[in-house]
């Protein structure tokens, strides 16, 4: 009797499980972009996708008419900090001195729901800018369903030479709390990647070059063998690291050191991308990032001289794309708002990127590069990460900011008509 009730009870949890079929005019899986096409998810996996006169699944409970939008996978956010918050309204220097922990985790979880509901449902967080571990648990707290958010990859504190990072400008008496954490030498490099791993970081993030004193320009920073050493011990434990870098020498050790991105890349040349080519490095250029700071710093986007800085970006993204390197989509998110993500969409396009690479760029190449199995793509068997803009982000790439429905891992945040 008691095995007959275990099966009722099987069977019936099978039968309540939540089944939706999402008939949008057009769908992106990912890859391209397909009319006459319907999706069914089947509790947080996609059970179908493809031509209705072609689908298996018969009884469907819900049915969800996405009348005029385009159904596409959820945009993986690939450069963010949860942890930060527009430069304009309150600058760095002050957020990681004046603004407590507790402070900037409540913020993260409102930009994390922010960013959600925009149509953001994985992020990689590219560290906690002097709040220590709050993103892991920030992470944990999405995880576990207390607030609603993206699926989070975390870097916890980010590692720099002892000497390069800031907040500066205070005399050697005074210890202020720094916006990551510093590291100087072989043993100080294992111990520091293997103990942020053990306190909960998916990834290792370092900085390959930065200034050593305020207005100076970026110079390496690391040693080849200490970066070398870094990635090893990532790689031992399953992880990964990601460099921060602009310069040439300093792109050129982080990459022949075996970081799997390069963030910003500002000074880039052709020779550093082909160089990441080669070695099967992506690159995250975080155009919006750039073009925020520079609007803060007064410039009119349109009306005046062009900062030499955005001259500088444009000119080594062109060479990225000449050299075919993988480019992955992430803005620097936080340097600018959160929920404002499509930025970056509309700079690769005007830097020179078609929308569709772009859209791929969102997807299935983030999933790839970050090694999200079951994500990026509409296709059977992967997770219900969908979600729907009005129009068609192919035609006009502004669509992305009308986000109408939201599923992650198969429950709706966003249902519009």
């Amino acid at each position: 009797m008691k095995k007959l009730y275990f099966l009722f009870f099987l069977l019936l949890s099978t039968v309540m499980q939540s089944q939706s079929l999402l008939v949008p005019d057009r769908v992106f899986d990912g890859e391209a972009l397909f009319t006459n096409w319907i999706v069914v998810v089947d509790g947080n996996v996609i059970a179908y996708a493809g031509p209705p006169d072609k689908c298996p699944v018969k009884i469907i409970k819900d049915t969800i008419l996405l009348k005029g939008m385009t159904l596409m996978p959820g945009i993986i956010e690939g450069h963010s900090h949860l942890l930060l918050h527009p430069y304009n309204e309150t600058s760095w220097n002050d957020q990681v001195l004046k603004e407590s922990s507790a402070e900037r985790a409540i913020r993260g979880a409102v930009y994390a729901k922010k960013s959600l509901l925009a149509g953001i449902t994985t992020m990689r967080d590219l560290g906690a800018e002097g709040a220590g571990y709050t993103d892991v648990y920030l992470k944990k707290t999405i995880d576990e369903g207390i607030i609603p958010g993206p699926r989070l990859l975390v870097a916890g504190p980010a590692i720099v030479a002892t000497g390069a990072y800031g907040p500066k400008g205070f005399h050697e008496g005074v210890t202020v709390p720094l916006g990551a954490e510093t590291v100087s030498g072989i043993d100080e490099a294992i111990r520091t990647v293997r103990r942020q791993i053990g306190n909960g970081s998916d990834f290792i993030k370092v900085y390959a070059d930065y200034r050593w004193k305020t207005g100076e320009p970026a110079q390496p920073t690391f040693l080849l063998n200490e970066l070398e050493v870094m990635v090893a011990t990532a790689e031992t434990a399953g992880r990964y690291v990601v460099a921060h870098a602009s310069t040439p020498e300093g792109i050129r050790r982080a990459v022949l050191a075996g970081v799997e991105t390069i963030e910003h890349g500002d000074f880039g040349t052709l020779k550093s991308f082909n160089l990441m080519k080669e070695n099967n490095v992506a690159f995250c250029p975080t155009l919006a990032a750039g073009e925020s700071v520079a609007q803060y710093g007064g410039w009119i986007k349109g009306k005046g001289p062009v900062p030499n800085r955005i001259i500088q970006k444009k000119a080594s993204f062109k060479e990225a794309l000449q050299s075919g390197v993988e480019i992955i989509f992430g803005g620097d998110v936080g340097v600018f708002s959160h929920g404002e993500n499509y930025r970056e969409m509309e700079l690769m396009i005007e830097y020179g990127m078609t929308p569709l690479a772009v859209l791929k760029s969102a997807t299935s190449i983030n999933a790839r590069v970050f090694h999200l199995d079951g994500l990026g793509q509409i296709k059977k068997g992967f997770l219900a990460d969908v979600i729907a803009v009005q129009g068609n982000p192919i035609d006009d790439i502004s669509a992305i900011k009308s986000v109408k429905f939201v599923m992650k891992d198969g429950e709706i945040y966003v249902r519009e008509p």
